[in-house]
């Protein structure tokens, strides 16, 4: 079974996305929300359950967001007829990109990515200073990693409809 990776800067619209893929009755699942991705202490390699809320100043140079190979090789294994969908974004992708048969970045510029992680509601990431610049910082280099890499880019500015059709489209290919 195809396994679709959909990727791109926090704000970018993953989520929202993923969101309308299962509205759709397509098996799509958030790497951040449904127990694929998970944050580790650098140093000890202890996984955090239960993470600060907004994070301390310093979190991110301790602790990191990773996705479980377990959890994606598993996924594979559970749906052996149909694409799935895993939308998310974790520092270790390359220790599973070949999980994926195809990879979907999907993009915005820093502006919109400012302004979507300042008001959204869904969750805090990019609020406290540092996460914001994180995230920022990451977006400048997106794109053109992903293009290297073969991927199918997808401008993340538009009606989130549009982006799933588009994802559907290339997963279709």
């Amino acid at each position: 079974m195809p396994v679709v990776w959909v990727t791109g800067s926090s704000g970018a619209g993953k989520s929202t996305v993923c969101a309308l893929l299962k509205n759709r009755g397509e098996p799509a699942f958030d790497a951040d929300w449904d127990g694929y991705s998970h944050w580790v202490d650098r140093t000890t390699g202890q996984v955090v359950a239960d993470p600060p809320d907004p994070v301390p100043a310093g979190w991110l140079a301790r602790f990191a967001w990773r996705i479980s190979r377990t959890e994606v090789e598993a996924l594979a294994a559970r749906m052996p007829d149909r694409t799935a969908f895993l939308c998310g974004l974790a520092e270790n992708e390359a220790e599973v990109r070949d999980l994926f048969d195809l990879v979907v970045c999907v993009v915005v510029d820093n502006r919109t990515l400012r302004d979507r992680l300042l008001t959204r509601t869904t969750n805090s990431f990019g609020r406290h200073p540092e996460e914001l610049a994180a995230a920022l910082g990451y977006n400048n280099r997106a794109e053109s990693a992903y293009r290297r890499l073969g991927a199918t880019i997808i401008d993340g500015r538009q009606p989130p409809a549009e982006v799933a059709d588009e994802i559907l489209a290339a997963a279709s290919r």
